[in-house]
């Protein structure tokens, strides 16, 4: 089930929302509210992928979304956060429609009955950015941070088997991140980070030749 764009403002003004991340949200040192729990769950029936920015001011930074895709799925994180919170998340996630799912979307071991699980979908309506798009490479280091963090190293690699568009461009902004929630990493986990993605960033076509 693809889902709808909910009405930010109709939001639950009590109780818990829930939201799946599947990209920098997976961090939980990027988090920036005082969320209840988060889990580590599977999104089934959606493909992760790259896109071009929106045309706006700034950086052409490719954007991280999904699209429904039968057969699909992609790890990721249930973060249980209070309702309170929900405006600051839309914030963050600017550009992004909030759609609510249902329940057998998620696979997670975790209960979590009877409140709104929503997803954050990359708007279409707006022109791409007319500059190439490049990922921050400041920001693929935290959703790599996250993903094993949460899913540990298989799960690492299952988010670059499962995320289409790496081969589009890094922009190598390690030492003086353009990603407002960078972490700083280590030199032994940054070149580990390196050299799992190296083969990514290689066209399809050309892994053929």
């Amino acid at each position: 089930m693809s889902g709808s764009p909910v009405d930010r403002h109709a939001a639950p003004v009590e109780g818990l929302v829930a939201y799946f991340g599947y990209g920098s949200l997976v961090c939980r040192l990027t988090h920036r509210t005082e969320i209840v729990a988060a889990y580590p769950a599977r999104l089934k029936g959606w493909r992760r992928h790259w896109r071009p920015r929106p045309d706006m001011p700034g950086f052409p930074a490719a954007l991280l979304t999904v699209r429904p895709q039968d057969k699909a799925g992609c790890d990721g994180l249930l973060v249980i956060d209070r309702a309170e919170n929900l405006a600051d998340v839309d914030a963050r996630e600017a550009r992004y429609d909030r759609v609510e799912i249902n329940r057998a979307s998620i696979d997670c071991a975790a209960r979590f009955d009877g409140i709104p699980i929503y997803l954050y979908v990359a708007e279409t309506q707006v022109p791409a950015h007319p500059a190439p798009p490049m990922i921050l490479q400041s920001y693929l280091d935290a959703v790599m941070h996250g993903f094993q963090a949460e899913h540990g190293d298989d799960g690492l690699m299952r988010f670059l088997d499962e995320t289409d568009g790496c081969e589009i461009g890094l922009h190598a902004d390690r030492d003086q991140p353009l990603y407002p929630r960078a972490l700083a990493h280590d030199d032994a986990r940054a070149a580990a980070f390196d050299r799992l993605l190296a083969p990514y960033l290689v066209a399809p076509s050309a892994k053929q030749v």
